[in-house]
């Protein structure tokens, strides 16, 4: 007979990992006013940069897309004109 008192795997799992949780959050600390400004530009400028390289591939694409989209609809002018 298995007794009830015995705790599976998953019972285990999870009580371990709330106790992990718990001293988690009791280790940690709020930033201070230093730490925060230095945490708030880091994310900013990463912001920044992520906008910047995302502003010159769309501006690197766009003249390339229209470049392919013309060439198609040339060549679909030129089709249409040798089945007339």
């Amino acid at each position: 007979m298995v007794e009830k008192n015995a705790e599976t795997g998953f019972v285990a799992e999870q009580k371990q990992y709330i106790k992990d949780a718990k001293q988690l959050i009791q280790r940690c600390t709020k930033p201070d006013r230093k730490e925060f400004i230095q945490i708030s530009r880091a994310v900013a400028m990463g912001f920044f940069i992520m906008g910047f390289i995302g502003y010159f591939v769309k501006l690197i694409h766009i003249p390339i897309n229209n470049i392919i989209v013309y060439v198609y609809e040339y060549n679909i002018r030129l089709l249409n004109q040798n089945y007339k």
